[in-house]
């Protein structure tokens, strides 16, 4: 019997914070958490001067100017997303799939959420046409559309929008009165980061753009949670920080100092952390291409993988073998995997996907090793597609897809 609750959701989180993406601790972060672990009390609200000042100082370097006073963190991105949706009113829109995370909290508020399609090129970005039915759709149906959320380095779907697509999504919003929010987790793990344009909403309509961020992503161990926001410039933003605030506030949502300490100082992007970053991309990069053309010698299907670190493969070419086994829908395609497998391997139902559609997330991390120390040897290692541990693990996902075959 397969245990799921209404909406398809089990227990287990597949976000970007999930166990099964991390790498060992740097130890510059160790070292920083441990100099503030005697602090007792919590950041306060929206986080410290220390940390927003970090986190304006991000943005700034990549094109976004802002100052502190526009910034504010959460102990993760679900409180932080939360309080962002608590603090509009109306229904909100999202693209199909959208990471696992975002409709529990759309949900716990009681709002209503729309799934918009993506173009056949990417995800994460709805279909600026499609958008724009949506919308009209919703309002002649009685509700009141009200935010947008998107995420242009996607996950699940590991795919970076084109500028054209966001901008016309964007101005496709804007145009109905939409406010934006903007998931960028993922945005510093391109896989060709000389070759992908990655452009932000924030760039394209500064005033309607909400980003946010959960450092985990690329920045943080996935138990550290913090996560951060940065408000559109002038009143209006101003106007959404504080009723963010409020909400943080009543939720009791406070980042601890220790973990504000080493969030400051990754954002700061001091040297041994952008070489980590750099060094773990590249790793995950020829990690997802080996899935991908693995994947796609199976005969599934799969774009290919521009950020993040994992492959969202679609086996509906292979539902006849896979009818064969017992297998009709995502569900059954996540519990068939993940057996045979050994690690997570969630079914599309998890993204919001159609039920029907045979696709599964496929995370890069397991392919590297089963503890942090066997992920940090495929790290350190010179060649890691060469390495006996990346190599048995990619010929296991070879064989278990060329049984459908």
């Amino acid at each position: 019997m397969r245990h799921t609750d209404s909406g398809g959701h089990g227990p287990v989180r597949y976000g970007p914070g999930a166990p099964d993406t991390g790498l060992p601790v740097l130890p510059g972060l160790a070292d920083v958490v441990a100099a503030a672990a005697a602090h007792a009390l919590g950041e306060p609200p929206g986080g410290g001067p220390v940390l927003r000042e970090a986190a304006a100082g991000y943005w700034w370097r990549r094109g976004l100017r802002g100052h502190p006073e526009d910034i504010a963190a959460a102990p993760g991105p679900q409180p932080l997303l939360l309080a962002l949706i608590a603090a509009h009113d109306g229904d909100v829109l999202m693209p199909r799939p959208c990471p696992a995370w975002w409709t529990p909290q759309i949900r716990l508020l009681g709002r209503r959420a729309y799934h918009v399609p993506t173009p056949a090129e990417c995800g994460g970005v709805p279909d600026p046409y499609a958008l724009l039915e949506t919308v009209r759709r919703v309002r002649a149906e009685g509700g009141v559309p009200r935010l947008l959320l998107l995420s242009v380095a996607d996950d699940p779907t590991a795919t970076v929008a084109p500028p054209e697509t966001v901008r016309e999504a964007c101005e496709a919003a804007v145009s109905e009165g939409l406010h934006i929010i903007s998931d960028e987790t993922w945005r510093d793990t391109l896989h060709r980061p000389d070759g992908t344009v990655m452009l932000s909403p924030a760039e394209m309509c500064p005033g309607e753009v909400t980003l946010i961020s959960d450092l985990a992503g690329a920045l943080l161990p996935a138990a550290w949670p913090v996560a951060v926001a940065r408000f559109p410039p002038g009143a209006a933003g101003a106007a959404r920080r504080a009723r963010t605030l409020d909400i943080l506030t009543a939720l009791g949502a406070l980042v601890a100092e220790p973990l504000a300490a080493a969030a400051a100082h990754a954002l700061d992007e001091p040297p041994p952390v952008a070489a980590r970053t750099a060094r773990a991309n590249a790793l995950h990069a020829a990690v997802a291409a080996a899935a991908h053309h693995t994947v796609l010698a199976a005969g599934a299907l799969a774009r290919p993988p521009a950020a993040g670190r994992h492959l969202y493969a679609d086996l509906g070419p292979l539902r006849g073998p896979l009818g064969e086994r017992g297998v009709s829908d995502s569900m059954d395609l996540e519990e068939y995997l993940t057996a045979r497998l050994g690690s997570a391997v969630p079914g599309g139902h998890r993204f919001d996907d159609e039920l029907g559609a045979l696709r599964v997330r496929l995370a890069t991390a397991p392919l590297l090793g089963a503890t942090p120390g066997e992920r940090a040897e495929s790290l350190e290692a010179p060649r890691p597609l060469e390495s006996p541990r990346v190599e048995r693990a990619l010929a296991r996902l070879r064989t278990v897809l060329d049984d459908l075959t």
